[in-house]
């Protein structure tokens, strides 16, 4: 973990109410796909903790979803506002356990993870093959920045607005399109999670969870949850468990 300040260089919505945010600064906390950082807000008393999306040298990406009076505000903020951020935060994903064939499931903001996963895959010479879903048109992004790097892609939106995709669910996809996928690397919301989970199809996977963090490091353990080797924090121990570990 490493506090920072950085530096917010451009800020776009994307769809509905989810907004891309590039930052500047020291990224160099950040080692793996899934980690987030941690934004503390003017006159707000808990940092807002953020996935993120994806990093290079001193730039940082974040997708960020309206979702509260802070996230209001941090998408709102001018270019050139500086934020201090605590960074390299969490567990993240690890593609080299994931077996050949593993298969990248998102849902709604959880879709933004995986595309940093979706990066460092292909950057070891990896096909990556992602399932994403949304509630309509009218809240998908970022599936051209998957296509963009080859990715072979599955679109689900709930109502069938999309017109590429397919309507229903993410376990629709993957039980249809996908039924030899016996590994995934997920995320999204818990319900969604806990469906994926128990596809009989699915052997293993990895499995990042949301919940409600007060310091984002561990010391309050107030996101803690019941795991098969007793409570872990969310935070710290997670966000990405395995799927032998995850007690529902």
């Amino acid at each position: 973990m490493k506090q920072s300040v950085f530096t917010l260089e451009r800020t776009r919505r994307l769809a509905g109410d989810v907004w891309e945010l590039v930052l500047t600064g020291d990224t160099s906390a950040v080692t793996a796909p899934g980690q987030f950082v941690n934004i503390a807000l003017p006159g707000k008393f808990l940092r807002r903790p953020i996935s993120v999306c994806d990093w290079a040298e001193e730039r940082l990406t974040l997708l960020v979803k309206e979702a509260g009076e802070g996230t209001k505000e941090l998408v709102r903020l001018p270019a050139g506002t500086r934020l201090d951020a605590l960074s390299g935060l969490g567990n993240g994903f690890d593609p080299a356990a994931a077996p050949e064939g593993a298969v990248l499931v998102g849902g709604g903001i959880g879709v933004a993870p995986l595309f940093g996963l979706a990066m460092r895959m292909r950057e070891a010479g990896r096909a990556v093959t992602a399932v994403l879903g949304y509630r309509s048109s009218w809240d998908a992004f970022y599936q051209e920045m998957f296509a963009a790097i080859g990715a072979d892609l599955r679109l689900v939106t709930e109502d069938g607005s999309l017109g590429t995709g397919t309507k229903g669910f993410v376990t629709d996809a993957l039980r249809e399109e996908l039924p030899d996928c016996r590994y995934v690397m997920a995320c999204g919301p818990t319900p969604m999670l806990r469906a994926v989970c128990a596809l009989p199809q699915i052997a293993g996977g990895q499995f990042s969870f949301e919940a409600r963090m007060a310091c984002g490091f561990g010391a309050c353990v107030g996101c803690s949850i019941e795991t098969k080797n007793g409570l872990r924090r969310v935070c710290k121990d997670g966000p990405v468990f395995r799927k032998e570990d995850i007690v529902w």
